[in-house]
């Protein structure tokens, strides 16, 4: 009768588990939050070159802040032979499991349209066929650019990057457009 009870109770076990299962396949399937999931400080540091051979070291530098749950400031700062770099800044929102920053007409990048997602192991950048290439100088670009998933850290200086001139210009941009 013991052994019957103990059968019966792992059967009821059995039937429970398919839903379990399928409960966490439907958790799995929901979007991901990208203001959180992204949220992070992510670096390479490397070998770079001038045209004349001479090698010195670079780092690129991806920080992503949440703003509020649907927004989170964004810094890119990468480096290409040379001496050429990189920069952009702005409020990105979060659409499906990506942060979307599209410039705002008259700013200093209008028609900019940056995107950033987790594309495997690598934070992905894509700025949509080149359209923030006027951020770079002329050995640098986006097209193919990201950092690896696994250079990402917590940000322990959050008030610097708050107290930073971009952060600021970044966040009354946004304000200004959510105005509107």
């Amino acid at each position: 009768m013991a052994g019957e009870a103990g059968r019966s109770g792992l059967m009821g076990l059995g039937r429970l588990l398919p839903g379990i299962a399928a409960g966490a396949t439907t958790i799995a399937a929901a979007p991901l939050d990208p203001v959180k999931t992204l949220a992070g400080r992510y670096s390479t540091h490397f070998e770079n070159a001038t045209v004349e051979g001479d090698k010195y070291w670079s780092d690129d530098v991806v920080e992503i802040v949440p703003v509020d749950a649907r927004h989170a400031y964004f810094n890119l700062r990468l480096n290409f032979a040379n001496g050429h770099s990189c920069g952009l800044s702005g409020i990105a929102r979060a659409k499906g499991d990506a942060l979307d920053y599209v410039a705002p007409a008259g700013s200093r990048v209008e028609g900019c349209h940056m995107t950033l997602s987790r594309n495997g192991r690598w934070l992905h950048l894509d700025d949509h066929d080149g359209s923030c290439q006027s951020t770079c100088g002329s050995r640098g670009g986006y097209g193919g650019e990201g950092q690896p998933w696994k250079s990402k850290r917590p940000i322990t200086y959050l008030s610097r990057i708050r107290g930073s001139e971009e952060y600021r210009a970044a966040l009354a941009e946004w304000r200004k457009e959510e105005a509107k």
